[in-house]
């Protein structure tokens, strides 16, 4: 399950764009390969991150996983209903187990972003 209405990076995260806001998650794939997740260590709102860097964890019951920021921006809103329920990432990776909102100065173009084709072919090399 690929929505075509995504954008995904290499290190399995997706991202919905709206405007300067950036909805940041992790995808089906990457939920799948961690299995069980059993905590979720958001980022703090008002947090500025830059690209690349490591925004929040996710732990499993088999690893802990890095999730990054998919360009520079502000934290300005987190999943705060993962903290009471972390399965959610695996129920609903795409809907309810979205992680944070970064926001983006205005104009700033995210590259290196797969639609969900390449994606898709992507994950199908790492098996």
């Amino acid at each position: 399950m690929i929505p075509a209405n995504l954008k995904y990076t290499k290190d399995h995260e997706w991202i919905r764009q709206d405007g300067d806001i950036l909805t940041v998650g992790v995808t089906d794939f990457a939920q799948e390969q961690l299995t069980d997740i059993v905590f979720v260590e958001l980022p703090q709102v008002g947090r500025a991150l830059k690209a690349h860097e490591a925004a929040c964890v996710l732990e499993s019951v088999k690893s802990v996983a890095d999730v990054f920021a998919p360009v520079s921006g502000e934290v300005v809103e987190v999943n705060s209903n993962l903290e009471g329920a972390p399965e959610k990432v695996n129920q609903s990776p795409y809907e309810e187990g979205w992680l944070f909102k970064l926001k983006t100065a205005a104009g700033v173009s995210i590259p290196n972003l797969m639609d969900a084709k390449a994606y898709e072919a992507y994950v199908a090399d790492q098996h």
